[in-house]
């Protein structure tokens, strides 16, 4: 009976050993994905900030500019590319709204962002664009990868649609979470206009003919959770400008289009702490609670099954044997 019990356990800790690693090398990749219909929305506020008057073609300190930054998962579209990729794509339609304090518009330029649901690599694809520009992007833009790791990641500015490193800076604490913080700076850029400008009838195109450029720089940071790759945080120190101004009859040839610091809103940081405190969990149940989980479970299964096999062999277990009696001696004729 022994035995029989010990094969059954071997058997059992032999499932659990071979269960492990199929949870985190074969189940992961192919069950932590992004969905292809999320929505998200986050408002960023610079205050105070520095902002042009177009009335008056002169920069002024304002209270408060807010961006408000939507992705929304575009289905259609990714099930479109997916059938030429043969992979699990998202395609997120983003959009940066940027508007004063009297709520009026200032800027918005559209992206399409279209990447693999696992690993968040960028998938070119046809309407791949930032402002209605096509792209190939090269890194990641808005997430970082399941499982961050220590180390510098490409990551694509959509201003001066290039990508450039965003650096690991170090593990750090933020709202009882362990966050990578990663740091990129821009330097000095030359940008194109935006398509939609902020006075009607005058487009991008009027002023790009009168000589007039834009320039851009920014310090962009971000507090990454390293388990499900979501920055739980992220700011800006970010500096517009308008140079050979002159030509559009500004007294001044460089003129501050928008400068100021510009910071994730505290509720929406709230909200985004909380949903990637839930989803954290379902990463690392397959990633590191159910795979060790299920190790440990086949090793002491096996100890187990090793340990009732020893005592079925043990000589003071066994039967004894029976001594057989002598037979009679025949009796004499």
């Amino acid at each position: 009976m022994r035995r029989r019990a010990s094969l059954v356990l071997l058997a059992f800790a032999v499932f659990f050993a071979a269960l492990s690693p199929l949870l985190r090398w074969y189940a992961f990749p192919r069950l932590a994905k992004i969905p292809p219909n999320q929505y998200q929305e986050t408002v960023l506020e610079a205050k105070p900030a520095t902002l042009l008057d177009y009335g008056t073609l002169k920069a002024k300190t304002v209270d408060k500019v807010t961006i408000v930054q939507t992705l929304k998962g575009n289905v259609e579209e990714s099930e479109k590319i997916e059938r030429s990729a043969g992979r699990d794509v998202v395609v997120w339609d983003a959009l940066s709204y940027i508007q004063g304090p009297d709520g009026k518009m200032v800027s918005k330029i559209p992206e399409r962002y279209i990447f693999d649901a696992h690993s968040q690599d960028p998938v070119h694809a046809t309407g791949e664009s930032v402002d209605g520009d096509p792209v190939s992007r090269e890194g990641i833009e808005f997430k970082w990868p399941f499982l961050t790791e220590k180390r510098d990641y490409q990551y694509f500015d959509a201003q001066s649609r290039t990508s450039s490193p965003i650096h690991f800076g170090g593990t750090r604490k933020f709202r009882g979470m362990d966050v990578y913080y990663f740091e990129q700076t821009v330097p000095w850029t030359k940008v194109p206009m935006p398509k939609t400008m902020p006075i009607k009838g005058i487009t991008a195109e009027q002023i790009a003919k009168t000589g007039v450029t834009r320039w851009y720089t920014t310090k962009r940071m971000f507090w990454v959770d390293p388990v499900t790759g979501a920055p739980v945080n992220g700011e800006e120190v970010h500096k517009e400008e308008l140079r050979n101004a002159k030509a559009m009859g500004m007294s001044q040839d460089t003129v501050t289009v928008f400068s100021g610091h510009v910071k994730m809103r505290e509720d929406y940081i709230v909200s985004i702490v909380d949903q990637v405190k839930s989803q954290r969990v379902l990463i690392l149940l397959l990633t590191s609670y159910l795979p060790w989980g299920f190790l440990v479970l086949g090793a002491g299964l096996l100890a187990l099954s090793l340990w009732l096999e020893a005592r079925s062999r043990r000589p003071g277990d066994a039967e004894p044997v029976r001594q057989q009696e002598p037979e009679p001696a025949p009796t004499p004729a």
